[in-house]
């Protein structure tokens, strides 16, 4: 009997998207989440993250269900990321972050950009976590396997698998999602 190989993140077209987490020089960068009340589209961007040589444009993670991940990227370093379209989420009464290993910058495809293309495609499996009152939100990337944990921005975690590739962000401190009309308590 053939195993059948569990889903990776691949980049369209089949290949797959390097990530590679290099040591932060400076401050941790600080990152703010805020929701669009209209679209439900939480995002957050931070600078300071150094400059890189690859891709400015985005990387884009389509889940197989139609959820939709943007991650922001300057010259080759994430600068932010906003989930768009939401994947599955599972309430998780006491959800809390994982503590990181260490701290560093999240790059993207070590190439420079190529002329016109501003954006590469991935797709995959997404999920997600939340905790009851929405302050921390863990997203998932591919299938659940063993991970590092990197802090990327005061608010942000990645999870970087044995292999390298993007497993999951942890957002945290995010302002609960208002309603048009309704003020933060």
């Amino acid at each position: 009997m053939a195993r059948s190989k569990k889903p990776s993140a691949r980049a369209v077209g089949g290949k797959e998207l390097s990530a590679r987490v290099q040591p932060l020089s400076g401050a941790l960068p600080a990152i703010a989440f805020k929701w669009d009340p209209e679209t439900e589209i939480l995002s957050g961007h931070f600078s300071g993250a150094g400059e890189g040589g690859g891709l400015t444009g985005s990387v884009e993670i389509a889940g197989t269900d139609g959820a939709y991940v943007v991650l922001d990227v300057n010259r080759g370093v994430l600068t932010g990321l906003e989930i768009a379209v939401w994947p599955k989420t599972t309430v998780v009464p006491e959800l809390r972050p994982p503590r990181a290993s260490s701290t560093g910058k999240l790059s993207v495809p070590s190439r420079p950009s190529q002329p016109g293309i501003a954006a590469v495609e991935l797709e995959t499996s997404l999920a997600a976590e939340k905790s009851e009152d929405q302050s921390v939100i863990h997203l998932m990337v591919g299938p659940k396997r063993s991970v590092t944990v990197v802090q990327l921005a005061d608010n942000l975690l990645l999870e970087v698998d044995e292999a390298g590739q993007i497993a999951g962000f942890w957002l945290l401190d995010v302002p609960p999602l208002l309603q048009p009309g309704e003020s933060a308590p």
